[in-house]
């Protein structure tokens, strides 16, 4: 079903590829570090703008690390958009099949590094590629370790960009979000960060102040001054939202 929506997009970018490339070794290498290098950033904003963290969050809501925690993800990923930030690699001119074949094998093996299991490995392996360790930091909601080590398959991008936190034995990484979500449900666990961001934005202000929810972090919230319009004979103080407390 995702395919029938992205994979046209996918097929008009790359009838407009600036370049005809053959499959070889340069392309395999190129397929597979341009969308590690296109998942960092993908799942970099996955995590700071609050549109994509509303179906982002379901991963993240297990306090359990372990691989049925790979396997907890959100319908709505269909919907939201993310699989536009591949979309230069079929202008550039690779293959959308290319694309999409690179694309699961780096979640296979992201797929395994979702374990307590494993320590550290050889330290040539902890500094080129994601492990057990760095992702068990991606995954703790440590003050420390909130919003780091975003990488795919390649840890290298995080030592890049400025993203990259090692695991401290001193400070285990407790899993979970910040605001936990006392439910079982799945329609809940699916839904209940979109619930919030629509609240936010329902509050009163101008349009472009409502709509700013969409695409800043999750934690960013309007002045209060903005959102409430004293009116006589009414007190101006209100309940914090949801978000608010997180």
């Amino acid at each position: 079903f995702a395919g029938l929506i992205a994979f046209p997009v996918y097929a008009l970018c790359y009838h407009y590829r600036l370049f005809d490339l053959e499959l070889n070794g340069f392309t395999v290498l190129l397929a597979f570090l341009g969308v590690d290098f296109c998942f960092y950033w993908m799942h970099r904003a996955s995590h700071r703008v609050r549109w994509f963290w509303a179906a982002h969050v379901v991963h993240h809501s297990s306090e359990r690390m372990n691989f049925s925690t790979a396997m907890r993800q959100n319908a709505t990923n269909i919907f939201n958009g993310m699989w536009v930030f591949y979309l230069p690699l079929a202008l550039l001119g690779l293959n959308p099949v290319w694309i999409g074949v690179a694309y699961a094998l780096s979640l296979v093996y992201q797929f395994f590094i979702h374990t307590t299991l494993v320590g550290k490995l050889p330290d040539w392996v902890e500094l080129v590629f994601n492990t057990p360790s760095h992702h068990r930091v991606h995954h703790g909601r440590n003050p420390g370790y909130i919003d780091r080590n975003y990488g795919g398959t390649l840890i290298v991008w995080d030592r890049l960009f400025g993203t990259f936190v090692d695991e401290n034995a001193q400070d285990p990484p407790e899993y979970g979000i910040t605001r936990p979500v006392r439910s079982s449900n799945l329609i809940v666990l699916w839904t209940h960060e979109y619930v919030d961001l629509f609240r936010d934005m329902a509050q009163p202000g101008g349009l472009l102040s409502r709509l700013t929810h969409l695409w800043k972090p999750p934690e960013w919230q309007r002045p209060a001054a903005e959102k409430n319009n004293k009116e006589p004979g009414r007190d101006n103080e209100r309940t914090p939202s949801d978000a608010e407390q997180w």
